[in-house]
């Protein structure tokens, strides 16, 4: 009896004195915490990295689909800069020659860059405008324009199906001269077209020329860029488009062809090679435009208008 009242007396002798309680955080740290995230979503880990890396490259491929961005560019000169901002060519920069000799085509530059708004206007000694333009004769104006952000072609025909109409669309082949690239973009819009399409390599771009030739309609129509053009036809007439080219020794005449009434894209060629082969081999149609001046060609601007003209008026 005496062993065990000692034993139970070391025992409760050992107890400490009243505490405050857990409020039930020692229980609550026992509960789970659910399954354990993958290894590449937890930070830190070498997968998460990689994921994250590869959902960056995703996004700026995604970008790139688009249609992406051309390069910056810079007008020089007094009667370039001055026409380039008469013609509405978007810039965001005017840099005048520090102590310029402030002749009257300058002060008319200088007037319309602030009644346009949105340009800033920037001093700059006459050896940084060499550099900037590598050694060009600027004249002391130098104009900078943003780089173009062109559609993808897709977007052309899904804008015109959303608007209920049939998209017509214009692609150029081996078109090279900004001017002409311009000249159609001014017709697409004047018939009711819904784009231009122009490869990414070796082709035009919409440039300060591109953009003067338009005469302000390259605002309103937009231009999609291809990184293959035969691709970007396959896929329009998978939507449902009729790829339309012109061709010297095409079959028919423009006149005769219906399909100009429906969805189209009307691809043209250069003056000298016409069609490439590969996308000759696609188009749907070759036609050709009746010449009885005995003219061997047109211009892609001139040729464009033809027979955009001809699916206007039987769209009318």
């Amino acid at each position: 009896m005496a062993g065990n009242s000692q034993r139970r007396n070391r025992r409760t002798s050992n107890k400490k004195g009243a505490q405050v309680g857990s409020g039930g955080k020692r229980r609550r740290g026992l509960e789970g915490k659910g399954p354990t995230p993958p290894a590449s979503a937890r930070k830190g880990h070498v997968q998460n990295r990689v994921s994250n890396a590869k959902a960056k490259l995703t996004a700026r491929r995604q970008v790139a689909r688009r249609g992406g961005k051309g390069t910056s560019e810079m007008v020089v000169g007094r009667n370039p800069v001055y026409e380039a901002l008469r013609d509405g060519v978007p810039a965001t920069m005017l840099y005048v020659q520090q102590y310029i000799e402030n002749d009257e085509r300058v002060r008319e530059a200088l007037q319309l860059a602030a009644d346009r708004g949105g340009i800033h206007l920037m001093e700059a000694p006459r050896p940084e405008l060499d550099r900037m333009t590598n050694g060009l004769n600027h004249q002391g104006l130098v104009l900078q324009v943003p780089p173009y952000e062109y559609a993808h072609p897709e977007d052309l025909a899904a804008a015109a199906f959303d608007e209920g109409e049939d998209p017509l669309i214009v692609a150029l082949d081996g078109i090279t001269d900004p001017r002409n690239l311009g000249a159609v973009v001014r017709s697409v819009t004047a018939f009711g077209g819904h784009g231009v399409v122009v490869p990414e390599r070796r082709a035009a771009g919409m440039t300060a020329g591109a953009w003067k030739t338009s005469a302000g309609t390259a605002a309103r129509t937009p231009v999609a860029r291809a990184t293959n053009l035969t691709r970007a036809l396959e896929g329009y007439q998978k939507a449902g488009l009729t790829v339309v080219g012109l061709a010297a020794d095409g079959d028919t005449e423009v006149g005769d062809l219906p399909a100009l009434g429906g969805p189209v894209v009307i691809v043209v060629g250069s003056e000298g090679k016409g069609l490439s082969r590969l996308v000759g081999e696609t188009c749907d149609y070759r036609v050709r435009i009746p010449m009885p001046g005995g003219a061997e060609s047109l211009n892609a601007g001139v040729a464009a208008g033809v027979v955009l003209y001809e699916a206007a008026r039987r769209r009318g």
